[in-house]
């Protein structure tokens, strides 16, 4: 069967129930590769175009009511359109949305997160997951002087070349067409739900920067994990000196006002959130450690120029200048 033809009695009414979005649909393949602008919007034989929404609903272009599950993503815990979210933000426009500059409501909106996830000592805010997720895995790079990333199969961490197979396919940790074997090559994939294989990947290979994952399992948890693999793993990375980071785009403020963490008492070293933090408009932001996240301190870097935790620490033991790591 493709996009256009079935015998199926479900599509023939689903056709005959929108032919608007089935309208949308053709125009949108005349800018869009399959018609969509997200993975996630590819239905057959075509996706709803929604009009409007309201709390948990949403109607489509054809005036059909549908009841919300997906929830922007789950990152409209409050629904759509509720009343203090959209005064606030029509507040903020008329103020200004792009300052080029600090303002106060950034500082507030720090110390919250700082203040909501275990693991934010300090918070660097960016765009989007892809963004906080590419950040993590390089401050970990830098911070250990390692090269390789851990990962587990079917866990998405964004779009970026690290992270882009072993998702849906390329189990096998071969590049996706237009990322480079170099970089497929230093990112490690195993199974999820497994410590012990964990702990002798560690054991053995030396230059893991860090092991990422979701926290609740892949696919939004529909292949879960629990509580006792996320403790383990917080046990091994901190033993072989890797750095721990939770993937919280989906379970952050989810499973708990905390997040994942908050709710299993295992605190990463280092955590991406996305899009819920900015109540689903884009945004997203990396938190952890203070001693990581200093690599991005202009004052902290003036200090230490010339050195790298690569050379002060990395095989060095015993020395006083490593001893307040806390891996």
């Amino acid at each position: 069967m493709d996009a256009t033809s079935s015998n199926s009695r479900v599509v023939a009414a689903y056709r005959e129930r929108t032919p608007a979005s089935e309208r949308l649909s053709r125009e949108a393949r005349e800018s869009f590769p399959s018609g969509i602008t997200h993975d996630s919007r590819r239905l057959l034989p075509y996706g709803i175009y929604v009009d409007h929404a309201k709390g948990p609903r949403k109607w489509d272009a054809d005036g059909n009511e549908y009841v919300d599950f997906y929830g922007g993503h789950g990152a409209l815990l409050l629904g759509h359109g509720r009343a203090e979210v959209v005064e606030a933000v029509a507040r903020q426009m008329e103020r200004g949305t792009h300052f080029g500059a600090g303002h106060e409501l950034e500082v507030r909106w720090g110390a919250l997160v700082r203040e909501m996830v275990p693991s934010a000592e300090t918070v660097r805010f960016t765009s989007s997951g892809t963004e906080a997720n590419l950040m993590a895995l390089r401050l970990a790079r830098a911070f250990t002087g390692r090269a390789k990333i851990l990962r587990f199969h079917g866990h998405f961490h964004g779009w970026s070349d690290h992270v882009a197979f072993g998702v849906g396919d390329h189990f096998d940790g071969t590049a996706t067409p237009g990322v480079l074997a170099e970089i497929a090559q230093n990112t490690v994939l195993l199974p999820a739900d497994d410590v012990d294989a964990v702990a002798g990947l560690l054991e053995a290979d030396g230059d893991i920067a860090a092991v990422i994952l979701e926290p609740t399992g892949a696919s939004s948890g529909q292949i879960p994990l629990d509580g006792d693999f996320l403790a383990g793993l917080r046990e091994v990375t901190r033993a072989h000196g890797v750095m721990l980071i939770f993937d919280e785009v989906v379970t952050g403020f989810r499973v708990s006002p905390g997040g994942a963490q908050a709710h299993y008492g295992v605190t990463p070293d280092l955590t991406s959130l996305a899009k819920i933090l900015a109540g689903g408009l884009p945004g997203g932001a990396v938190a952890g450690r203070a001693d990581v996240l200093e690599l991005l301190d202009f004052d902290a870097a003036a200090e230490k120029a010339g050195q790298s935790h690569f050379r002060i620490c990395r095989g060095v033991t015993g020395d006083s200048r490593c001893s307040k790591r806390r891996f």
